[in-house]
């Protein structure tokens, strides 16, 4: 039996791209076309079947289905997927479209499987609940919503919105901080210069005149030193701190403490606590509008926040709503809520549009990020400069002392 690689159009128009096993080519073509494809390439596998399955188990290596899927990945996949099921097109068939024209990878490997699940018998959402990291409990809860109550084509649209309004915000946020990182990046580059090459010419100069040297000429050079002697303790230190921290956070007192301080941050405690603020009110309301329970769409909410202290605060409404009672009272009481948003929130539930104050009064929060965002970087640009400035002026002075002393002694 020879090894024939081919490409065909199936069905639905989608193109299939595989190998197939058969005694010549004209077999290799019955074969294909009973299967309901119409081959456009077919040709024999260089090698044999070793070689093709070979290749095969290489392919399956480079793509384990563990891996990461990016955001913008998932929120185009979300869009095509909502388009296709508008028009009228069964899952399964969608599926297929959408992995066919991937770029293979992971994402491609999870939506085969997916398929397959759902060709086997199984929902959409238990066939997503397999692959958590890239389908969260709130993707997964909205897509069962859609199922149970057959409007997927226009659950998924909302989702679609929703993942791309959070994505804007998060690259909003991301891309106010790549200019102080760079300034100070840079600065650190330049002061390690200053400390490693310029510094010790002056230290030997200062060592042949013999003569005393002002304090702040000292501490100068004996940071000089330490950059020069122990500079390479530095990633040791960042890294030894960043694991500190982070072990930190896996425990209930300190992520507590952690996400308090967020929340309490001047300027970036506002961005942290409006922009989480916001996550929770679009998520809830999206989720409310879908049709899924409120005490199950507040346990998916209080997941997705991403801070404890607001957490908590949900946990709270929570108990509260089986108790009987309003969201509005318990979220009030935490501290955390504007009382504005309270209200808002209390006249959502008496009028029974709830969902659509939830993302009208995110859609407020989003503007305020936006604005404090915008603050938040005209305030560092001045504070940078000013550091920078006062870094290199302590150099100067520091440096210039010694010498303007031995001037005066000279004249």
């Amino acid at each position: 039996m020879a090894v024939f690689e081919y490409e065909a159009v199936g069905p639905g128009g989608q193109k299939k791209r595989s190998t197939i096993e058969a005694g010549n080519q004209q077999e290799a073509i019955k074969q294909l076309r009973s299967r309901g494809l119409k081959p456009t390439k077919i040709r024999e596998s260089k090698g044999g079947p070793k070689a093709a399955q070979g290749k095969k188990k290489r392919k399956l290596n480079l793509n384990p289905f563990g891996g990461r899927v990016s955001q913008a990945e998932l929120v185009q996949f979300t869009q095509q997927l909502a388009t296709l099921q508008d028009a009228g097109l069964p899952i399964v068939r969608s599926l297929k479209i959408l992995a066919d024209q991937m770029i293979p990878g992971t994402f491609q490997d999870q939506l085969n499987k997916v398929t397959e699940d759902v060709e086997g018998g199984a929902t959409f959402s238990e066939a997503l609940e397999k692959f958590p990291k890239t389908f969260n409990h709130l993707f997964v809860a909205m897509v069962k919503a859609g199922e149970i109550g057959g409007v997927l084509d226009t659950i998924l649209q909302r989702l679609s919105d929703f993942q791309e309004k959070s994505m804007k915000l998060r690259k909003k946020v991301q891309g106010a901080m790549v200019y102080p990182i760079a300034v100070i990046c840079v600065a650190c580059l330049i002061l390690g210069f200053i400390m490693t090459k310029v510094i010790p010419q002056f230290q030997k100069m200062f060592a042949d005149m013999g003569t005393a040297l002002p304090a702040p000429t000292q501490m100068l050079l004996g940071f000089a030193n330490a950059v020069q002697s122990y500079w390479w303790l530095a990633p040791g230190v960042v890294f030894g701190g960043y694991m500190a921290l982070k072990g930190l956070a896996n425990t209930n007192a300190g992520e507590l403490m952690i996400d308090k301080s967020k929340l309490h941050a001047p300027v970036f405690g506002q961005i942290v606590r409006k922009s989480t603020i916001s996550r929770f009110c679009r998520t809830l309301g999206t989720l409310i509008s879908s049709g899924v329970p409120i005490l199950e769409a507040l346990d998916i909410v209080k997941t997705a926040v991403g801070n404890r202290v607001i957490s908590d605060a949900i946990e709270d409404v929570c108990g509260s709503i089986r108790e009987g009672e309003t969201i509005a009272e318990p979220l009030g009481a935490s501290g955390v809520f504007d009382p504005l948003l309270v209200n808002m929130i209390d006249i959502g539930e008496e009028t029974g549009e709830l969902d659509k104050m939830l993302n009208k009064i995110s859609d407020n929060y989003d503007l305020d990020v936006d604005v404090l965002v915008e603050s938040l970087s005209s305030l560092l640009e001045p504070l940078l400069i000013v550091g920078m400035g006062g870094a290199v002026g302590f150099i100067v002075v520091a440096l210039f002392m010694p010498l303007l002393s031995i001037i005066q002694t000279v004249g």
